[in-house]
């Protein structure tokens, strides 16, 4: 296909990338959960229902990425742990013979394929609960370059779980009896660990250590080989196989050797545990998380892309070559994202991406690129889920949808712009190329056919293929097929100064629009985007 002079933007794409042999862990951590747990009633301090949906996610997660081989969670978080050879979007740098893993689709997949499991389950541990708005992560790369590292790792986050059970469980207790919350904090501050058992025990009658499993350790899931009845063969024997299936454990010491070394599959993929952790040191543990903190009085943009959404968009039948309503369910989807974050002051897609772009002073998340990436493309990702049967009311989502992320920083609002129309030439080019290229598919010829027709065309020639052979103008296309969609705030009415003497906030309204984003008219049209 023809390339734009706009083509040069994407020299600014740095991927952030992992040097093998480190050890790779994503982590992620729900954004806001207490809001979220508050709006749908879940139980204080530990709602089973919601840990065993977090638990299912995490089971779906390990059966998707083979991969990961081990994960560890409570209460909002869950921690992946991937093989020591992973090959997870992995290339070769361009001066090392080393191997290289792109951290940011690796992250930004997992917490998009994650929340979008978690929205799709809902109902199936709520039955009698809606699901009232979507919900996000934030997640982050930890590298351990050793396995002693990891082990310390685990050993973490188990005391972490214990820490805040046994603190929260005190907390809503007394919040049950009639304390308010100042005066419960007042009881807890300054408590050990003894006086906090002590407390439960003798005010409600609660032994700490006879409290659910679940609560107090923590859920770990990881794979095993196992037999699985794969056919049965004419005569109705069964046919077994040996596959990958996703165990979960409770137990008290997940880092502890004679835990970790009593599992093959997690001795074959990552190794041994050599020794006990004596002391746990959380500061040493967090000097291994992968931080990118992007460039100041810059231009962030966000862009999302679907993964594999040529096999989404065919198992779900949508129409070629563009589906007005999967369009137009991407539109609602940024919408939202627009709604919930306000840092963002314009975004732009086309087909199954969309870009989302962070005005030059924001400070939304301290920059970090990680912490960005995730929460809006799992926002995103949830978003598609719960909206999915508006748009589809007669279709079901078949399975989870899932989007990849990554996060570029522009210097000048020149380039911002520059970038922004490469992607709506973009649109033009993969448009017209996908419109002949369905029309003549939908015409008898097979699809290498097709794409041997139109190999080295122009413009003006498909363009004439269209007319010629089957009618169409393309320019007389729907303008969403043809300039994507851009999606921006105006402000409303002028602040006014009421009798109170302080000045009202400044109502915006989101509009969604298919404009031509190339031309200066549009930016001097509207200047408050880019102000």
């Amino acid at each position: 296909m023809a390339k734009s002079k706009y083509e040069y933007v994407k020299s600014f794409e740095v991927e952030d990338e992992v040097m093998q042999p480190n050890l790779i862990i994503v982590r992620i951590e729900g954004c806001n959960f207490e809001r979220f747990s508050d709006i749908h009633d879940l139980e204080k301090p530990n709602d089973e229902k919601a840990l065993a949906l977090m638990n299912s996610c995490a089971a779906a997660v390990l059966e998707e990425y083979p991969d990961i081989v081990f994960s560890y969670g409570f209460n909002d978080e869950y921690s992946f742990v991937f093989k020591r050879k992973t090959k997870f979007y992995q290339r070769r740098a361009r001066y090392f013979l080393r191997l290289h893993v792109n951290f940011n689709k690796m992250m930004s997949l997992i917490v998009s394929f994650f929340s979008s499991v978690y929205t799709t389950k809902w109902k199936e541990f709520f039955p009698l609960k809606e699901m009232k708005c979507p919900l996000s992560f934030l997640a982050r790369v930890v590298c351990c370059a050793s396995l002693e590292v990891l082990q310390a790792y685990l050993a973490w986050r188990q005391s972490e779980c214990h820490i805040r059970n046994l603190y929260n469980t005190c907390l809503w207790m007394l919040l049950k009896s009639g304390k308010s919350a100042k005066e419960a904090l007042e009881v807890l501050e300054g408590t050990q660990k003894q006086e906090k058992n002590e407390l439960l025990f003798q005010q409600f009658g609660i032994n700490y250590r006879m409290l659910p499993e679940i609560f107090r350790q923590g859920s770990c899931i990881f794979m095993t080989q196992a037999e699985d009845v794969v056919k049965h063969d004419e005569h109705g024997i069964p046919i077994k196989r040996m596959r990958r299936k996703p165990r979960m454990i409770h137990n008290e010491h997940i880092a502890g050797r004679n835990f970790w070394n009593g599992q093959q599959y997690l001795l074959m993929e990552l190794g041994p545990f050599d020794n006990e952790i004596k002391k746990i040191k959380a500061e040493y543990v967090r000097s291994f998380l992968f931080e990118n903190k992007l460039m100041p009085s810059t231009w962030i943009v966000i862009r999302i892309d679907g993964c594999h959404f040529h096999r989404f968009s065919e198992v779900h039948e949508f129409e070629k070559p563009n589906d007005r309503q999967a369009l137009n369910l991407m539109n609602s989807c940024a919408v939202a994202v627009l709604e919930e974050f306000k840092d963002i002051v314009f975004s732009y897609g086309v087909s199954d991406e969309y870009s989302f772009v962070l005005s030059k002073d924001s400070k939304f998340y301290q920059r970090q690129a990680s912490q960005i990436v995730s929460v809006i493309v799992s926002f995103f990702s949830s978003a598609y889920v719960m909206k999915w049967k508006d748009f589809f009311p007669f279709k079901e989502l078949k399975y989870p949808p899932s989007f990849d992320g990554r996060a570029v920083c522009y210097p000048s609002t020149e380039i911002l712009q520059d970038y922004l129309a490469w992607r709506q030439v973009d649109c033009h080019i993969n448009n017209q190329y996908n419109t002949c290229f369905w029309m003549l598919v939908k015409s008898g010829k097979s699809k290498s056919e097709a794409q041997s027709y139109l190999k080295g065309t122009q413009t003006r020639e498909k363009n004439e293929l269209l007319i010629r052979q089957f009618n169409i103008d393309y320019n007389t296309l729907p303008i969403m097929f043809l300039r994507g969609s851009s999606i921006f705030r105006i402000k409303g009415e002028d602040s006014v100064m009421p009798e109170n003497g302080t000045f009202e906030e400044v109502k915006q309204e989101i509009i969604l629009s298919h404009s031509n984003i190339i031309e200066d008219s549009f930016w001097k049209e509207h200047p408050s985007i880019l102000c």
